[in-house]
């Protein structure tokens, strides 16, 4: 991790293969998010450090991230944790020059890439969000699932309010660990997904399933395993985790909708592609799957 601390603000600086730009078009891509904000550029998005509610408030010049904290002055320990958090959140150890050798090599990727380039995968470094957020979208349209997950956020969360605007944070698994079903089924949540968020957060606070395991885990395949035998999590929630929440670039969610609508375009098919047509097309793709269903999702917002 590259980056400086200045005091009341501190300066990240990125790979080159880097576009802020674009990783706030994806960032973007919902009126009904919930956990940070865009307005004039400017990305703001609220963090707990050691206990602590800080507004961090993201900015993009001659490639440096310069993160203020315009809510409050920041304990000096502090620094560090958030230059690590947003690190992690636009996916920066990542060796992105290595994914677009494949994708100059793929007839899909080819154009894609470039349309794109510097984009970063966003992930979400909090393995309870991760996997509970994957679980409110399954099998619904993408606006119901924000709208499961602002109510889910208000109810649960924590949140600070600045220059009349309120900041949240995604609710922790302790707290989750403590509702009964009916609390969640009267914000819209079936039976089912209310018991799965809310073992997801038993088995956190237990110690059962901690992010570290995972991240201990020798290969994509065992990870992916260990995920699979969590009640509600199949194999597109467990490849969604993976991707982003544990840097997994050979995570494949290939059963995703999104995926499979982006495809459509560059094949100039009038119907959905097949499994066997996509594990055929990403034959080339070896390594680098996450990231070329990341770009492809990407795609459709165009």
């Amino acid at each position: 991790m590259q980056w400086s601390n200045h005091g009341t603000f501190i300066e990240i600086y990125p790979p080159k293969e880097f576009n802020f730009d674009e990783c706030l078009v994806f960032l973007g891509r919902s009126q009904e998010e919930v956990l940070h904000q865009i307005r004039d550029e400017l990305l703001y998005k609220l963090i707990k450090v050691n206990g602590e509610l800080i507004l961090c408030r993201i900015g993009f010049a001659q490639h440096v991230i310069h993160v203020d904290f315009p809510s409050q002055p920041l304990s000096i320990t502090s620094h560090e944790e958030i230059a690590s958090y947003i690190w992690e959140w636009f996916d920066l150890d990542q060796d992105l020059s290595l994914f677009y050798e494949v994708a100059k090599q793929d007839k899909i990727l080819q154009q894609i890439h470039k349309r794109y380039y510097g984009l970063r995968m966003i992930c979400i470094p909090d393995l309870f969000e991760a996997l509970t957020w994957a679980i409110m979208g399954q099998q619904i349209n993408l606006t119901f699932a924000y709208k499961l997950k602002q109510r889910f956020v208000e109810h649960f969360g924590e949140c600070l309010t600045f220059e009349g605007n309120t900041f949240w944070l995604y609710p922790t698994y302790e707290r989750i660990a403590t509702l009964s079903v009916e609390e969640l089924i009267t914000l819209q949540f079936t039976v089912r997904k209310a018991e799965y968020v809310i073992g997801v957060a038993k088995a956190m606070t237990n110690g059962e399933l901690t992010k570290e395991m995972l991240l201990q885990e020798p290969t994509y395949e065992q990870a992916k395993k260990s995920l699979l035998g969590i009640r509600g999590v199949g194999p597109w929630t467990a490849d969604y985790a993976l991707m982003k929440c544990l840097h997994q670039s050979s995570a494949f969610p290939i059963a995703d909708v999104g995926l499979h609508n982006a495809l459509k375009v560059p094949l100039g098919l009038n119907r959905k592609p097949t499994i066997e047509e996509i594990k055929d097309i990403a034959t080339n793709w070896q390594g680098w799957q996450a990231y070329a269903t990341f770009y492809l999702w990407r795609s459709l917002y165009e």
